[in-house]
């Protein structure tokens, strides 16, 4: 990882094939690729939906100014990485992917963004994950409702935010792991699971949801919250289906998740007998691993991504 500005990487052609999600290495992995694809239908995108099909480049407006004497790029030396496209059920998700340019399949980790969609601080995840021996994957889960990254302030963006439902980013995360297996690079029995913020509630939720997620790291996710149409639990209330040890990374000075949430959550996971190690960094605000905003802080970033790292191979995702 260095402080300097992103290089172009690998041809997306020097690696697995995206028109179809399968290796050009294996043609027993493109037919399987082929087949898998073909259950979805077409998509032809409106000329609203073509705006949107991309992912964005660089950082998300509402987060300006950025913090470059801190902000991480990671290269793309020894990398596959750029943007994808992944089927889903109604249309194609675009989506940003890194992994090693040779070997595999790789542990897949899908990677969950923050409220402030796939930006450039996610596609460095991503690209983080994949130096450490990973295939990473992190879609865009507004895509139906709108595009954030041009917008310039909070409020704009959670207007947004606020149209998405659960299920749909359920139904995205499991479209996400289908692609990477037609894909032939990705060894979809080590899967796991981190996300930022938004993310990190996600990251609860897809715990419970998906009986294959074998670990996740969920980072600052709120954990409570009033039930509605489209987020009718929260992270609390699927304690007692989580599928697999779940690692939480919070801040003590995090304004927005109440310390007594993070002790709900901690009994909810006690009462059902789940493994839940629910970390909390002394003095550490909201967002303190996103090394591109002020909320930045390196110590408990670092000790943060060490523990993930070792969270993942604890539990059979290496």
């Amino acid at each position: 990882m260095t402080h300097a500005s992103e290089k172009d990487g690998p041809s997306e052609k020097d690696g697995p094939s995206d028109k179809d999600g399968a290796s050009d290495k294996d043609p027993g992995a493109a037919n399987f690729a082929t087949d898998v694809l073909s259950l979805f239908p077409k998509f032809a995108p409106s000329r609203r939906e073509a705006v949107i099909a991309t992912l964005a480049t660089g950082f998300a407006l509402a987060t300006q100014p950025i913090a470059a004497e801190t902000a991480i790029t990671t290269d793309t030396d020894g990398l596959t990485a750029g943007e994808v496209q992944i089927p889903a059920a109604d249309r194609a998700i675009p989506a940003y992917r890194a992994m090693p340019a040779t070997g595999g399949p790789f542990p897949l980790v899908l990677v969950v963004q923050e409220i402030f969609g796939v930006h450039e601080y996610i596609k460095d995840v991503c690209r983080r994950l994949a130096k450490a021996g990973y295939m990473a994957i992190a879609p865009e889960l507004y895509v139906r409702q709108g595009e954030v990254a041009n917008l310039t302030s909070i409020d704009e963006i959670r207007v947004v935010v606020a149209k998405v439902p659960d299920a749909q980013v359920m139904g995205d995360l499991d479209a996400a792991v289908v692609f990477a297996a037609a894909s032939g690079s990705a060894n979809i029995e080590k899967l796991g699971i981190t996300g930022f913020c938004w993310g990190g509630r996600v990251t609860w939720l897809y715990t419970a949801h998906s009986p294959k997620v074998k670990a996740a790291v969920a980072w600052y996710g709120r954990l409570v919250g009033d039930a509605t149409e489209l987020t009718p639990k929260h992270p609390v209330d699927v304690a007692a289906g989580l599928n697999a040890p779940v690692l939480g990374l919070y801040g003590g000075a995090d304004q927005g998740i109440p310390p007594d949430t993070i002790e709900a959550m901690r009994a909810a996971c006690s009462k059902a007998g789940k493994t839940c190690d629910i970390v909390v960094f002394d003095g550490a605000p909201h967002a303190f691993h996103a090394d591109y905003r002020p909320s930045y802080r390196a110590e408990h970033a670092k000790e943060g991504w060490s523990r993930l790292l070792a969270w993942l191979k604890q539990h059979g995702v290496a």
